[in-house]
């Protein structure tokens, strides 16, 4: 009986001193669920300062319409 991981975890690459840009959208989908929601540190393994710069960068794009707020069908 082979033992399978109950969940997956996704690589996530940030380099301690990357600073993350609004402007990188592909850099930043990666934190995204399929519903566009930002994922949480949990999911993510990033630290409290990398979480925020993260967060920031995709709301800014978000607002630039870079970035979808919703998935549309």
């Amino acid at each position: 009986m082979e033992s399978t991981p109950e969940k997956t975890e996704l690589e996530f690459s940030i380099k301690p001193h990357e600073v993350m840009s609004y402007e990188a959208v592909e850099k930043l989908n990666p934190f995204l669920s399929e519903q566009k929601k930002i994922l949480s540190r949990r999911n993510t393994g990033l630290s409290p300062k990398q979480q925020k710069e993260v967060t920031k960068a995709i709301k800014t794009s978000r607002i630039l319409t870079l970035n979808e707020f919703i998935v549309t069908k």
